[in-house]
């Protein structure tokens, strides 16, 4: 999938780092889940997951957004980078706490380590946790029964 350009609703919220969002011309409308590129928010049942999406909604529900498709995963969402209310999604979520850079798929997304350090320097969002589990380490603890 080459980054693709749509306008769309968000018509949905699933958690801090995937929505679902209305594209197309009335009559043709189109559903696409979209998972934000380039961060990973808690899970909804790990802590601050569902502050993380509340403020995806927050910024993006019933909002008209800018979706830069990059490619799908294996669970056939769209990969994108997102704009609401003419912010960048996956920073507004970092720069406040709500969601990690993610390590694994960071390439391209490098601009959000120094963000992602002030959230935690300033204590902000999940950062305010004492010992906070990147959803990756959290996901693997929930899967090896721990």
């Amino acid at each position: 999938m080459t980054s693709a350009v749509l306008f769309c609703l968000i018509v949905a919220i699933a958690d801090g780092d995937t929505l679902t969002a209305r594209c197309g011309e009335p009559g043709a409308y189109e559903q696409v889940k979209v998972r934000i590129s380039g961060i990973d928010a808690p899970e909804k049942a790990q802590a601050f997951g569902q502050r993380s999406k509340q403020a995806l909604s927050d910024l993006c529900f019933r909002e008209t957004a800018t979706i830069r498709a990059n490619a799908r995963d294996k669970y056939r969402r769209t990969l994108a980078d997102v704009e609401c209310q003419g912010k960048d999604v996956a920073t507004s979520q970092v720069r406040a706490g709500m969601a990690w850079v993610f390590d694994r798929y960071s390439e391209g997304y490098e601009h959000l380590y120094p963000l992602q350090s002030g959230a935690k320097a300033d204590r902000r969002g999940l950062w305010s946790s004492p010992d906070p589990v990147a959803p990756w380490d959290w996901r693997k603890q929930r899967r090896s029964g721990l």
